[in-house]
Formats: C-alpha cells, sequence, structure tokens
C-alpha cells in the first residue's frame, strides 16, 4: 500500500485527488508542518527537504508532486490518467504539466511565500504585485489553451487536469483572481467531481 505524506491544502491535495480518482489503496500520514513535522528526523529521511508531499511505495520514495503524478498515473495505465510514455500525446502532456509548474504557479507560490509562508522579516511586500502580474499573465495564456475544450488535452480528464484545478484553487484561496470566467468555470466544475469531494472529507477528518 502506498503511504502519503501530507498536509491539508498543500501541494499533497494534488495526490490525494489522484489516488481517489485511481481508486488506488493509500495510506495518508499528516506531517504537521505547522509544529515542525516536516524538520523530524525521521521525515527528513523520506524528504530531505523536510516539504510534502512524499510517497513511499514499498519502500520507493519519491517526491515533488508533479513528479508522483506522473509516476501514479504511469503505474495505472488502465484510467488513462496520463498518455503513454513515447506518444505525442505525452509530449503535449508533459508540455502542460511544464507550463503549470513555471509559468502558472511560481508566481502564485510567491505570493504564498511573502504573504504567509517565510518569516516576516524575510517577506518583500514589493514582489507581491508583479507576481500578481505575471500569475495573470500566465491565467490569459491558459484561457486560450483550454478556450472549447472540455480538460486540457480535449475530450478526456487526465491527471493535468487535477494539477491545473488544483493550482487554481490556490489562487482563490490566496485572494489571487484569475480574472477570467473561463478559468473560473473550469476549477468549479472540475472541484464538483465525487473523487473530489472524497479529497475534501479526508482531508477534513485528518485536520
Amino acid at each position: 500500500m502506498i503511504k502519503l505524506y501530507g498536509y491539508p491544502r498543500s501541494r499533497s491535495t494534488r495526490i490525494v485527488w489522484l489516488l481517489e480518482e485511481l481508486g488506488a489503496e493509500y495510506e495518508f500520514i499528516k506531517v504537521d508542518l505547522m509544529s515542525g513535522g516536516g524538520q523530524t528526523a525521521a521525515y527528513l529521511n523520506i524528504h530531505a527537504d523536510g516539504k510534502v508531499p512524499a510517497i513511499d511505495d514499498d519502500g520507493f520514495i519519491l517526491t515533488e508532486s508533479a513528479a508522483i503524478m506522473n509516476y501514479l498515473a504511469d503505474r495505472h495505465p488502465e484510467s488513462a490518467m496520463a498518455p503513454m510514455p513515447g506518444s505525442q500525446q505525452r509530449a503535449k502532456y508533459d508540455e502542460w504539466c511544464f507550463f503549470v509548474l513555471t509559468e502558472l504557479e511560481q508566481p502564485l507560490w510567491t505570493v504564498g511565500k511573502h504573504t504567509f509562508v517565510f518569516p516576516e522579516d524575510k517577506r518583500v511586500e514589493t514582489v507581491l504585485a508583479v507576481a500578481h502580474w505575471e500569475f495573470l499573465k500566465a491565467c490569459k495564456v491558459l484561457e486560450k489553451r483550454l478556450q472549447g475544450q472540455e480538460y486540457a488535452l480535449g475530450g478526456e480528464f487526465s491527471a493535468i487536469d487535477i494539477l491545473i484545478a488544483h493550482t487554481l484553487r490556490w489562487a482563490n484561496a490566496f485572494s489571487v483572481p484569475s480574472g477570467s470566467a473561463v478559468l473560473d468555470s473550469y476549477r468549479d466544475r472540475l472541484s464538483a467531481r465525487v473523487s473530489f469531494e472524497r479529497v475534501l472529507q479526508k482531508e477534513a477528518a485528518v485536520e
């Protein structure tokens, strides 16, 4: 059984969501980041950076949310949560993945770090306006790419949709609006999936 080390409303939410979509058996182990749980010697042996998520799949340790998602999707090819490695469709999937991490999430996480993550003496308020602008710029590109499509890869839901929708939910939680009715509708539609309702229930149970 997969052990998932995570914390509610963090990047580990993406992994819980995917595992629920896959119908996979897993154990959620809460790492209490707010009380130093990520910095214990035991957890640092699992994740050298003391962050979440991390998984232990029968002794195989993996960190970084997108890497974990792709690994899990590839381990369950019958789910069609990711295209076959080596295919052109997989190349487009990877293109989406790198876009979300480098263009969409990066400025959003800058807002998070300089709002509530970093110690107050390390926060730089002047970067917030630029980060908001950078996020909105990425949202315009995302809106154009999603326009007229039900999902990122066309007509089929995939792990990339989880990655995008979760990032847009983060934006909402950080009070950073996307400025796009298309993206807001996409986020809300995916958040209404039964699998995501189970995610919310499971996270609420460990808070």
